[in-house]
């Protein structure tokens, strides 16, 4: 599953990125590490751009560059916020 595919609300695992170059260290630079918890919090019109939690921070992110981060997901029953 790819973080692209998380409702609002949803929680999942990082678990790898499918990405290179210079989006790969910039992904990585913003915090999206694997085994780093991340939540979906809203979603624009049309589904693009989403918002994510991560780290205590909100980042957006296009549904593109969301579909490179693979996830092991949570659910809505396991919120990140008692994770890293």
């Amino acid at each position: 599953m790819n973080l692209a595919d998380l409702l609002p609300g949803e929680a999942g695992i990082i678990q790898s990125i499918d990405s290179e170059g210079i989006l790969l260290q910039r992904l990585l630079d913003l915090g999206l590490l694997p085994g780093t918890c991340i939540q979906a919090r809203f979603r624009g019109r049309g589904g693009d751009p989403a918002a994510y939690l991560v780290r205590g921070t909100v980042l957006a992110l296009r549904r593109s560059t969301a579909q490179n981060v693979l996830i092991q997901p949570l659910g809505r029953s396991r919120p990140c916020h008692s994770r890293t």
